[in-house]
Parts: C-alpha cells; sequence; structure tokens
C-alpha cells in the first residue's frame, strides 16, 4: 500500500467509525461505567454488527480505550543512565496522565476484577479476558541500567516491587483511602520508588563484598 493509500485509510469511513467508538467508550468510561461493546454502538449509533467488527469483545473494546488513554506513556523513553533518574521521569511522564485518565483506569481495573470473580465462580465461559501488564515492561525499562548490576532474581523483584506503587492502583491507595491530594500523591509515590531503586543497588553493592564479615566483630 502507497503512503497516500494508507493516509486516505487512515481517514477513511472504517477509521472514523472505530475512532467515534473509541472516543464515545472513552466518554462512557471517564463517567465511570464499563460499558459492554453493544452499549458503546447505541451510544454512538453504530450497529451492532457494525460495532463487533471493530471489537469483537469488551476486553478488546476496554483495552483500545486504555492504550488510548496511556498515550505518550507507552512510548516513553529515557536517555538518562541513572536508574532513579529514569524512574522519576517515568513518574512524572505517567502519573499525571493516569490521574487525567482516572476514571478510564478505574472502569478497566473494574472490568478485571469482574472477570475475576466470574472466573473464580465458574460463570466467565469462553469471554475474552481483559489483560494488563504495560507497567511490566515500562518498569523493567526505566531500571535497564541495573540489568548488569543485579542478579535477574533481584533485578525482576525491584521491577516488581515498583509496580506496586505505579499505576491507577497508587491514586486508589493514597488519594481514595488516605486523602491525599494530586501533589503529595505524587511525591509519596516518587519517595517510594527512589526508597527501592536505592535499597536494591545497596543490596547488590553489599552483596557483592563477600569479603565483607557477616557478623559485628566484639
Amino acid at each position: 500500500m502507497s503512503d497516500d493509500a494508507g493516509s486516505q485509510a487512515a481517514r477513511g469511513p472504517r477509521a472514523r467509525t472505530r475512532r467515534l467508538m473509541l472516543e464515545t467508550a472513552t466518554r462512557l468510561m471517564q463517567a465511570g461505567a464499563t460499558p459492554s461493546v453493544s452499549e458503546v454502538a447505541e451510544a454512538a449509533e453504530v450497529s451492532r454488527a457494525t460495532a463487533y467488527r471493530y471489537f469483537p469483545s469488551q476486553a478488546a473494546l476496554v483495552q483500545a480505550v486504555v492504550n488510548e488513554g496511556l498515550g505518550p506513556i507507552l512510548t516513553w523513553k529515557s536517555a538518562s543512565t541513572d536508574p532513579e533518574r529514569r524512574v522519576v521521569e517515568l513518574f512524572d511522564t505517567a502519573m499525571p496522565r493516569i490521574e487525567a485518565f482516572e476514571a478510564t483506569f478505574k472502569a478497566a481495573l473494574k472490568l478485571s476484577l469482574d472477570q475475576w470473580a466470574r472466573r473464580q465462580a465458574g460463570t466467565l465461559g469462553g469471554e475474552p479476558a481483559f489483560t494488563r501488564g504495560h507497567r511490566v515492561d515500562l518498569l523493567k525499562d526505566a531500571i535497564a541500567p541495573l540489568k548488569d548490576r543485579l542478579p535477574p532474581r533481584e533485578f525482576k523483584r525491584l521491577a516488581q516491587a515498583l509496580s506496586l506503587i505505579f499505576g491507577v492502583e497508587v491514586l486508589i491507595v493514597l488519594k481514595d483511602i488516605w486523602g491525599l491530594d494530586s501533589r503529595r500523591m505524587m511525591s509519596v509515590a516518587q519517595w517510594a520508588a527512589g526508597a527501592l531503586v536505592r535499597a536494591a543497588v545497596v543490596e547488590s553493592i553489599a552483596g557483592g563484598d563477600r569479603s565483607a564479615p557477616t557478623t559485628a566483630t566484639k
């Protein structure tokens, strides 16, 4: 396909219909709903058959809306070689965006929890699963300079620990439960992230000094 043909396809009727559905779904999710494909089709005044051609399941629809909400977070890169600085930069890029689309990400989280409950109850059936996991690659990229300094298990553990304070769950804990405003929420998240990175580095240095005594001498 030529560049002109590709550009026309991106602006053609199919692209416009998909965009309309995404914008409609985003509006509904920003209002707190977790809409089905049929509900978005009705709100967008698109036929169900057409809607399901673009998004064959609720999971596919919600994933597309989440990706739209994440936007520049998905293409985040850092030129720094300092892992703590890179984590700060990632949080500076991601958390304001996550907060701006807070309702959307909470609606997606609701779908994930609802599917988990139905799976536990054996009532999910063949419904495609809504998967989450962008933070895994993002956080591993943020701490990439430590990849050669930490054993693989410790590198993975640091990424896992950072994932506990990155994402919409942080807003739920620090804003909804603790009642923090945006500035204080970000301050706590950044402090915790920095502490985790520094602790991992200190551990790696201590672990590398095999000649150091393990107990204090009297």
